[in-house]
């Protein structure tokens, strides 16, 4: 896995994978990022799908089964862990930050 690549997660990348903390398929993952988000990320199928590719291609999420043409993902130990560190690095920004906004 290229690391630089994922140094910070686009916010469509962070939900996406914060969905994935229980097994989803491609529609499901859409609703919870819309639920997650508040409405405020649509994810349009390729963008969702070119990133699910990637991150399957790159051990960050694995399949986990499939119905039909469903197939349903979850992280692996490698994604569970790289958004746990882009969820400490969000905290340290918006501690930091706020010294300064406050």
């Amino acid at each position: 896995m290229a690391r630089e690549q994922y140094q910070s997660l686009t916010e469509q990348m962070y939900y996406i994978l914060l969905s994935l903390l229980s097994p989803r398929c491609g529609s499901e993952i859409t609703e919870k990022v819309l639920e997650i988000s508040h409405e405020r990320i649509c994810l349009k199928p390729g963008t969702l799908y070119a990133l699910l590719n990637t991150f399957e291609k790159d051990g960050i999420i694995q399949e986990v089964k499939r119905e039909g043409r469903k197939k349903y993902y979850t992280l692996t130990s490698v994604g569970n862990h790289m958004l746990r560190e882009e969820y400490n690095r969000l905290q340290l920004l918006v501690l930091e930050g706020s010294a300064y906004l406050s």
